[in-house]
């Protein structure tokens, strides 16, 4: 297990369509190329010893610290040594107007501030996850590696003579006070290699340091921890896939919910799940490209398996997601390691509220549907009314069998009821409003009589049942029940009573199909504070939200899950729902204040 940075330490920079994860050492020990869901070239978060990676550090003994520049999702991590300090600057680059750029570009700038200190590097591409190893060869004397259509360079100015072996480019050089070294990797996959020039690089590393900090400028929010609600929008616009509008989950693939456990999952897809939190978010932000590309995103991908939903779908809309298993140990030993997702396959009623929810924020937001989307989100609440009485996989994906899942029932109520409103200001068809109308009551009907536990006070995990989700949460967030409601609060108390530990809420206590622990669910104790804050208990949810702002690592980033014992980051990161349930309790907790 030596050699893995723990998970908490780690930052990301991207370019909208892949994100690298690098370490506090320097280390990128994760990125995708040339999209985010692509085979990874660099896995060595999920294999120390064969996964790949680019280690850039100090020969000699160090402290690190970094930061973001102000405004950007550019990393700046600064070594101290005994005899001087090192800056290093990464960014995946964003293409520029003013040159011939490469497909994908990682740029590392290393400057000396103080002192003289020896450097080295070494950069060892494994394409593929690691399963084919790479042809090294010079071109116009820059070494290059090349897999079938993919090839990489390894450009670098002032950083020693780079040195091929078998499998990897290595260099050493020194820094002293006030020299800069310029260390490029250019990739192209099924096009021509461009191998740019040092102007080039440096110039494009600048430019994407204002292109973000002007992106950082329109953003419109001005409510309370102004700074972490930033850095958790710079976070989801990594998470943007600019080609199609996607949102991704996550950035990374089978990072363990436990350490040496099985729950490893692929999170390089969109889930209809996150939906309305994304798009309410962007709305709240001042995101107008950024929702608008999603929502269309979104209807195209849900017509390709309309009327039914999937669980997620792919960044580029596709549907199919078939889950298999890489021969990589895994983090720390955690297999399998998984690539797709099975979970796609699943039946979640929840993704059809989520669905409405968002066509309903978009328009009231003033944005307009046509009438083809109009139809089909008017079909779309005529399936929900033949399929809610089934049961389902839940929000929380079990792979277990399926039940009367109480937040899964709430959210069909929440479609139907969007249904009602679009229809009623005539932005869908009305021809079966009548028949949403008594389904939404007999939801209504069922979740009350069957999902709610009187010696509790409060909505369980699933139909009679006594054990307690915090899922449900979810019913007060969105409206299935006001939230002076007296069962909405006795839930609130319940959840609090039972899944809480300190800043920290499990998801649920029962089993769910797949052996061993988690770690607390992040989003859950997010949805607490903006439960609290909606009940009226404004300080209360203040000081829970100054808890969980502090949790983040040093860079603003939240994985999945956290371990409460340890603090230790669990889960795939940066975890978008984290960061949107973040946006969304500090955008409530600021209304109820003011």
């Amino acid at each position: 297990m030596n050699g893995y940075a723990a998970l908490r330490e780690y930052a990301v920079t991207g370019d909208g369509r892949s994100v690298a994860l690098i370490a506090r050492d320097g280390s990128v020990d994760w990125l995708a190329w040339p999209d985010l869901d692509s085979p990874a070239l660099f896995a060595a978060v999920l294999d120390h010893a064969h996964g790949g990676g680019f280690q850039l550090r100090p020969d000699v003994p160090y402290t690190a610290t970094r930061r973001y520049l102000p405004g950007t999702n550019v990393l700046e991590t600064t070594f101290t040594t005994a005899g001087g300090t090192v800056r290093l600057t990464d960014a995946l680059t964003l293409p520029d107007a003013a040159s011939l750029a490469p497909g994908r570009e990682l740029v590392r700038r290393i400057e000396g501030v103080t002192g003289s200190v020896p450097m080295h590097w070494s950069v060892q591409p494994r394409f593929g996850y690691g399963a084919h190893p790479p042809h090294l060869a010079h071109r116009a004397g820059v070494p290059v590696a090349t897999c079938g259509p993919d090839a990489l360079g390894v450009c670098a100015w002032n950083a020693g003579r780079p040195q091929c072996t078998a499998d990897a480019v290595t260099g050493r050089f020194r820094t002293d006070t006030g020299t800069r070294a310029l260390i490029a990797v250019p990739y192209a996959h099924q096009e021509p290699l461009v191998l740019p020039t040092r102007a080039e690089c440096e110039a494009r590393l600048d430019h994407t340091t204002a292109t973000w900090r002007r992106w950082t400028r329109e953003r419109t929010y001005d409510g309370p921890w102004r700074e972490a609600v930033l850095r958790s929008a710079l976070a989801l616009k990594l998470l943007v896939f600019a080609p199609s509008g996607a949102v991704a989950a996550a950035a990374t693939c089978s990072l363990p919910e436990s350490i040496g456990g099985q729950r490893n999952w692929d999170y390089r897809f969109s889930w209809i799940r996150d939906s309305a939190f994304t798009l309410d978010a962007f709305l709240r932000l001042g995101c107008a490209p950024e929702a608008t590309g999603y929502f269309w995103w979104l209807m195209h991908a849900s017509q390709l398996t309309h009327p039914r939903l999937h669980v997620l779908y792919r960044l580029d809309g596709g549907a199919r997601a078939p889950e298999r298993t890489l021969p990589l140990s895994g983090y720390r030993d955690s297999a399998p390691v998984r690539v797709g997702n099975a979970a796609a396959r699943q039946l979640q009623l929840d993704t059809y509220g989520e669905l409405l929810q968002t066509a309903w924020l978009y328009t009231t937001a003033g944005h307009r549907i046509d009438a083809d989307i109009a139809r089909r989100l008017a079909e779309t609440a005529d399936f929900i009314c033949g399929v809610w009485r089934q049961p389902d996989a839940g929000i929380w994906e079990v792979r277990s069998v399926p039940e009367h899942f109480t937040q899964s029932k709430m959210m069909c109520w929440i479609a139907l009821d969007r249904a009602l409103d679009l229809a009623g200001r005539h932005l869908i068809p009305d021809r079966h409003a009548a028949r949403w109308r008594r389904e939404r009551q007999a939801v209504a009907a069922f979740v009350d009589d069957r999902c709610f536990s009187p010696s509790a006070n409060s909505y369980t995990r699933s139909a009679d049942s006594h054990d307690l989700d915090a899922g449900t949460l979810l019913g007060l967030l969105h409206g299935y029940r006001p939230p002076d409601d007296p069962r909405m609060r006795g839930t609130l108390a319940a959840v609090q009573r039972t899944l809480r530990d300190g800043p920290y809420v499990n998801r649920y206590l029962g089993p769910d199909g797949v052996p061993g622990s988690e770690g607390a669910f992040l989003a859950c104790s997010f949805w607490l504070a903006e439960a609290l804050a909606r009940c009226g208990r404004t300080d209360e949810a203040a000081r829970l939200m100054d808890q969980l702002v502090a949790l983040a690592n040093d860079v603003g980033l939240y994985s999945e899950e956290v371990d409460p014992a340890t603090g230790a980051f669990l889960g795939n990161l940066p975890q978008g729902l984290s960061h949107l349930a973040l946006i969304s309790a500090a955008c409530a907790i600021g209304e109820a204040s003011r």
